[in-house]
């Protein structure tokens, strides 16, 4: 690889700027990033340099909206969907005139956070309503497993964070907002006989009893990273962090030539 290739890594928009005057849009999943690995964060917010891409989980992205458009039609006609009935959970897909603008990508719910000058958002799949007014945030999920689903693994509690993070922001809306949300799972068959061109799914629907109170903290925390002069250390839990570290500690004990360290950096 070139390096004329590699500068096409480096990014050079919606980098944060310590002297800018203009509010620093930071959305849920960066702040998600930066509890898994403020160096990385650094590096891609600060610095302009992200994780190399993955592909685009279209599968996912297509539940997710077929699932939009099916409450939707509940919606419409202030019904509850026969799943909340099933699970006995007494609300109706919430009618809101921002909800489009609330699942977009790149808008979402926003809160202008003035005392850093960061506007954080993020783009939430649905929300329901109570007959008390109370809304309850609900966020889809495709999967495939034999076993029981359930939000108990460790890559999951990403999901709890994510959830909660959207509570905080709904709240900043003024918004009567329970602590409980819900996930609505829908689990790929994949025991059928053959596939005959379609996929059958199971669908259940997850409580999950939220808190947001470490929200102001890890956006002070990211903020206070973003604003220092210096990336914080590599991160023990990382990947990506690891596997730079490697190539720093094999190129420091002279094992790769100079011509092989061009290619790596």
């Amino acid at each position: 690889m070139t390096m004329e290739r590699r500068k096409e890594y480096k990014r050079s928009r919606n980098l944060f700027n310590p002297q800018s005057k203009t509010p620093f849009r930071l959305s849920r999943s960066r702040l998600e990033n930066f509890v898994k690995c403020p160096r990385c964060f650094y590096l891609d917010r600060r610095l302009g340099i992200d994780h190399p891409s993955m592909p685009a989980f279209t599968l996912n992205s297509t539940v997710d909206e077929l699932l939009k458009k099916e409450f939707d039609s509940y919606r419409r006609e202030k019904m509850a969907h026969p799943l909340m009935q099933k699970y006995r959970i007494d609300a109706i897909p919430f009618s809101h005139q921002s909800m489009n603008e609330w699942r977009e990508n790149f808008k979402g719910v926003r809160y202008h956070d003035e005392t850093r000058n960061l506007i954080i958002f993020g783009a939430v799949d649905d929300i329901w309503i109570n007959p008390n007014g109370e809304l309850f945030v609900v966020d889809y999920k495709a999967t495939s497993t034999n076993g029981k689903i359930s939000l108990n693994s460790e890559y999951r509690q990403a999901y709890k964070r994510q959830m909660e993070i959207y509570q905080w922001l709904l709240r900043k809306q003024s918004l009567n907002v329970s602590n409980t949300g819900y996930f609505v799972y829908c689990n790929a068959d994949k025991n059928r006989k053959s596939f005959d061109g379609r996929l059958d799914f199971g669908i259940e629907i997850l409580g999950y009893i939220g808190d947001d109170t470490w929200v102001d903290d890890i956006i002070q925390k990211a903020y206070d990273c973003l604003r220092s002069d210096h990336p914080p250390e590599f991160s023990e839990n990382c990947e990506y962090c690891q596997y730079y570290k490697s190539i720093d500690d094999l190129k420091n004990q002279k094992v790769i030539r100079k011509e092989e360290q061009q290619l790596l950096f």
